[in-house]
């Protein structure tokens, strides 16, 4: 039995119940949630921080008090020797270099973006940085449509984490202000993930969320 700690909206610990799914693991007899806020405070209690001092979700647990953090490390985990993580060295690394991408010129700018249109206040100072964080967002769309001209996928032998891992921020890069329209081959891969067996979509955000989103764009 695996524990997660998760935040449902977030796009990191989606990556998780997604691959979860597609791989047939069942909630209350394979793995159990344990719903973790972390927009309001949830991964700062002391608690939580002797778990993980990072202070961030997702993070699991095993019972045998193994604990991993960061959501990719954790779906290389979870997918080792399965067909979402398959393929020699080289294909495998091919598969990494997507995920340390979506790490490093993805999630900070189209996340990050997400997060203060959604999660902070509407006269917040951090609305300041959503013109920045724009347009490295939508650099980072750009490299995803171009790789899709000559591929289907961002795993290197098909469908798998390195997918995953990007679909998790990209497919509400709506609620950041992001207007997919003008990436059709992502728009068209997104279709693709979501016709994949096993598929889990995101809960529906809260509608305090909502709001401050629509009044965000």
């Amino acid at each position: 039995m695996i524990t997660v700690y998760g935040y449902s909206p977030s796009g990191n610990c989606h990556k998780l119940r997604m691959l979860l799914g597609h791989l047939g693991r069942q909630p209350d007899r394979d793995f159990r949630w344990i719903e973790t806020d972390s927009a309001h405070g949830a991964t700062r209690t002391p608690q939580y921080l002797a778990k993980n001092p990072n202070g961030r979700v997702p993070m699991i647990e095993l019972d045998d008090g193994r604990r991993m953090v960061e959501s990719n490390a954790i779906l290389a985990w979870l997918a080792d020797g399965t067909p979402y993580f398959a393929g020699d060295a080289w294909q495998r690394a091919q598969t990494l270099s997507w995920m340390f991408f979506e790490q490093y010129s993805h999630e900070p700018y189209i996340a990050v973006a997400r997060f203060i249109c959604g999660w902070t206040p509407a006269d917040s100072p951090r609305r300041a940085d959503l013109p920045r964080l724009r347009e490295r967002g939508h650099q980072a769309l750009a490299v995803m449509e171009r790789h899709l001209s000559a591929s289907d996928w961002f795993s290197a032998t098909g469908y798998g984490i390195a997918d995953i891992a990007l679909f998790g921020y990209t497919h509400c890069a709506a609620d950041g202000g992001f207007d997919l329209a003008a990436f059709p081959r992502v728009v068209d891969w997104l279709e693709r993930v979501r016709a994949q067996p096993g598929f889990v979509a995101m809960p529906p955000i809260a509608e305090e969320n909502l709001a401050l989103i629509a009044r965000s764009s």
